[in-house]
This record gives C-alpha cells, structure tokens and sequence, in this order.
C-alpha cells in the first residue's frame, strides 16, 4: 500500500470521518475514496490539496515525505527540554501526556465540524 493511501485512511479515521462522508467532502464518490485508500488509484494534485486542506497538513505529510513520523519521537517532539520532561515524577509526565491528547482529541474535532 503507497503512503498516500495510508495517510489518507489514518487521517480519514482520526478525524472521523466515514467513508462516505469524506468522499463527499472532496468530491468523489466512495467507490473511489475507497480506491485511494487501498491503494488502487492516486488522487490527482487538485484532490491532494484538497486533502490536505481539509486535515491542515502538507502536501509532503500527506504523501509521507517527512522525515520521521510524530508519534516515533514524541517526546522530542513536545517538549523543548526533554531533559526537565524526564525529570519530572512519572505520574506527573502522565498528566501533562493525557492533558496534550485531550487537546488533540478537541482541535480534531473542531476541525471535522468547522465546515458544518
């Protein structure tokens, strides 16, 4: 499976949208949103962009040029002193890790129903 077709189901799926309706999002209809995802066909430039539009991620995020995936080094990634991050109490690094994915959580929702 191409990366683009991964990005677009991970994406799809963590922003809640169901197949169907994601296909009418970008204006496709379901058969070949389901193309995309599997791989079968590459959605041509105006859909990319609209794609990555609606996630708010790039165009290289969305066809997996980046160099490293968020979550393969999250810490490094959050924090800008990982080293007072590792310091602190582990229940303490617990609460501030659920804290950001609740936010996460939120902003993704916000995103899937601004357009509502």
């Amino acid at each position: 499976m191409s990366e683009i077709a991964k990005k677009i189901k991970h994406y799809r799926t963590i922003n809640g949208y169901t197949q169907k309706e994601f296909a009418e999002k970008i204006g496709v209809s379901n058969v070949v949103l389901s193309r995309y995802e599997s791989g079968v066909r590459t959605p041509d430039n105006d859909t990319q962009i609209k794609i990555a539009d609606i996630f708010n991620i790039s165009l290289d995020e969305l066809n997996g040029r980046t160099s490293k995936e968020p979550s393969d080094d999250f810490d490094a990634f959050m924090f800008e002193d990982k080293e007072a991050f590792d310091a602190l109490p582990e229940e303490v690094k617990q609460e501030l890790i659920k804290e950001i994915n609740e936010k996460i959580e939120f902003l993704a929702y916000k995103q899937k129903n601004k357009d509502k």
